[in-house]
């Protein structure tokens, strides 16, 4: 069944699935007003490589059983420390531990409005 999401419930999609793998400290936020590529970001840490690459496929089939769709790209799925999985309206971020603590991309929105995801 393919159902049509807005990119506000891809992105919710997106963490739920980031956390039923496991992945921890999941944020949502509303880059729209602040960026003009895309609509939100998905962040999410998992704590090993492995975890990182299972996390981001994960995501990407779930996405693709709901709504039919794929990313328009998909990059660091070889190195399994940041996966960026790229639908246009929503960009997953998906980090180890220790690649999100160096980059601390979150940081750059802070002004920016996080969504309550959590069911």
């Amino acid at each position: 069944m393919t159902t049509d999401l807005s990119p506000k419930e891809l992105a919710l999609l997106a963490a739920r699935t980031a956390d039923e793998k496991k992945a921890t400290d999941t944020l949502v936020i509303e880059v729209g007003p602040i960026l003009a590529i895309t609509e939100y970001f998905v962040i999410t840490s998992a704590s090993n490589r492995r975890l990182v690459r299972s996390v981001a496929d994960d995501i990407e089939a779930t996405v693709r059983d709901v709504t039919g769709r794929s990313p328009l790209r998909v990059e660091g799925a070889r190195e399994q420390q940041w996966v960026l999985v790229d639908y246009g309206d929503i960009v997953v971020h998906v980090f180890s531990d220790e690649t999100r603590s160096f980059y601390e991309i979150e940081r750059l929105y802070r002004d920016a409005p996080f969504i309550d995801w959590a069911v």
